[in-house]
Formats: C-alpha cells, structure tokens, sequence
C-alpha cells in the first residue's frame, strides 16, 4: 500500500470524527456554557409603625368617626354584641333602599332628623350612606352586655329638672336660657367622648411635642391634649 495514500486517508477520517464530535446531532441542543449564578433572597423588614421626632406614635393626618353604629344598643337586642353576617348584609342593604328612596322623594336623608331644606343631605353629599364607611357587626358602640349608658344621677336629674323648671316659659328670653348645642357653641359631637354625629364627622389630628391636638370638622373646634 502506498504510504502516502495511507496517511491522507487517516488525516481525512480524523478530521471528519473531529467535526462530528463538535457538532450536535439533529434533535440535540448544543450545550450551554455553565456560569455560576448568585441568587440574593430578598429579606422583607417587618411593619413599624411611623414615630415622631420625640419618639411617639405619629397620628398625624385626617380621619374620620363616622359609624352606622348607633352608641347604645337598640331595643329588643337585650344582650346581643353582634349580629350575624346575614345581619349584617340586611342592615347594609337596607340603609342603601333609605338612601336610594329619600333621593327619589327629596326626604330627610338621615334617621330621625326633621323635613328641613337646609339641611338636605344627599344634595351635598353629607348622608353617611354615601361614604366608604367600615361595617361592623357590633351592635352598639358602648361594650358588654348592658350596651347602653349607665341612669343618671339621682343630683344629676334634679339639677336637670330645677333648670327645666326656671325656662319654663322663658326660654327664648335670652341667650342664657339656651343651651350652648342650641346656639352651635358646643355640640354633642365635640364633647367628650368626641361622638359621631349626623354630618361633618372629619377629624384632623396634629402633633407636637407633648402635645396632641385633634380639630373637629365640626364648627372647626380644636381639643388640644398634653402628654
């Protein structure tokens, strides 16, 4: 055999076995260059409520008390705490029918309040219904079993009815035979406890060092707490 002949013929099959080696089959997928990957777990810090400068906790902002749930508990309840989720759906659905029916007719929109064109609720969008407010299932807002205020005091109703009394044909004298509600001075919804009332029932609270102060959207008045 030719010795050259020999050798170009082991040169030309290397060469094929080397390309074959290095090219993939039909059907492979050549594989890919390995890199090491360093994956980094993110590490989520737990909530912490936001603080002021002298360490309290920041209040700062705008709320609101407004409630469909009435202070003390409705007769007929006796004990009950809470209603049902059922319950619960009833009364939500029922106050929306109120709020749809007084819009329809031009009625007063809020429980037991007098025919006054004033104070036409929905028409300034004033009516609790027509706000996101937070249902809950309690039915008072005064706990426990009572779920009402506790009797007078048997002084407190005598000094009531000895004031009753002096008015009693006098109270449109002057501005001292009426009450401070009666002359917007002071509501029931700015004493304390701050009580929700029919409307304007924002509240802005601020704060500085020592102090708290809360303003009441009603008739703007400020309570100022030192702490």
């Amino acid at each position: 055999m030719d010795h050259r002949f020999f050798a170009s013929t082991v040169a030309a099959l290397t060469a094929v076995v080397m390309l074959c080696a290095q090219t993939p089959a039909s059907g492979q997928t050549a594989p890919a260059a390995t890199k090491a990957v360093k994956t980094t777990v993110p590490t989520k810090k737990p909530w912490a409520p936001p603080r002021t400068p002298d360490s309290h906790a920041d209040l700062q902002g705008y709320w609101t008390n407004s409630t469909e749930t009435p202070l003390e508990r409705p007769k007929g309840l006796g004990a009950k705490e809470f209603y049902t989720d059922a319950e619960l759906a009833h009364l939500m659905k029922k106050d929306q029918d109120r709020l749809a029916l007084n819009k329809k007719e031009g009625r007063p929109t809020q429980p037991g309040t007098n025919a006054d064109v004033h104070y036409d609720y929905t028409q300034y969008g004033l009516d609790r219904a027509q706000a996101k407010l937070s249902w809950n299932r309690g039915t008072s807002m005064i706990v426990g079993k009572q779920g009402t205020l506790p009797p007078m005091l048997p002084e407190a109703r005598r000094r009531n009815a000895e004031i009753a009394a002096k008015n009693r044909g006098h109270e449109l004298d002057g501005p001292e035979n009426l009450s401070l509600s009666s002359r917007c001075m002071v509501l029931p919804q700015e004493s304390v406890p701050m009580l929700p009332g029919g409307y304007n029932n924002n509240l802005q609270i601020v704060q500085g060092a020592g102090v708290v102060a809360i303003m009441h959207e009603m008739d703007h008045s400020v309570r100022v707490i030192p702490h």
